[in-house]
């Protein structure tokens, strides 16, 4: 009986370090939100538009800083409206509208043409983009990071098996 009800104790205990362990990260990723000013702060090239200065796989660091006007040649990050995966692209030109207000051109650095065809996949009057959109800029990077965030995507049995493998060690490990 002893070793059933310590064996359990040990379970809840590794329990317990692996919710630590989550929230801990969330708590991170919220203070990074915060300190950048972003929803997110950290992002993953999933395309080969912007080569060669970022390849598929890369890891971008973005900033959102209001106190800087973005420029041309600036690499930012956008979201197009009622599309979930952000865009990683270079400013290529700024207009302003009738308030004054700046308006964005972007273009993948690899790509042909601007991405005026782009944005008007999800707004057929959509032009350009506006500060709004932008999630941010980027300021670092890290090359090839982000490549296993592509591999759970591109193969989500993956998931399954890494959190089964993660499970399984956390179950039969020792301190």
């Amino acid at each position: 009986m002893g070793s059933l009800v310590r064996k359990s104790l040990d379970y809840g205990n590794t329990g317990v370090k692996l919710l630590m362990i989550g929230t801990s990260a969330l708590m991170f990723w919220a203070m990074l939100k915060v300190v950048t000013d972003t929803e997110s702060p950290i992002v993953v090239v999933l395309t080969g538009s912007m080569e060669p200065g970022f390849w598929r796989g890369d890891l971008l660091f973005l900033w959102h800083q209001h106190d800087r006007p973005y420029e041309i040649g600036d690499i930012v990050v956008y979201k197009l409206p009622g599309q979930p995966i952000p865009i990683v692209h270079r400013v290529h030109q700024i207009h302003h509208g009738d308030d004054g207000e700046p308006l964005y051109l972007t273009k993948g650095d690899n790509n042909p043409e601007a991405d005026t065809l782009l944005y008007q996949r999800t707004d057929r009057r959509m032009e350009y983009l506006t500060d709004e959109q932008i999630i941010g800029r980027v300021v670092g990077y890290f090359p090839k990071l982000g490549y296993a965030t592509i591999a759970l995507n591109d193969y989500p049995w993956l998931k399954y098996v890494m959190f089964g493998a993660f499970g399984l060690m956390a179950l039969t490990g020792n301190d």
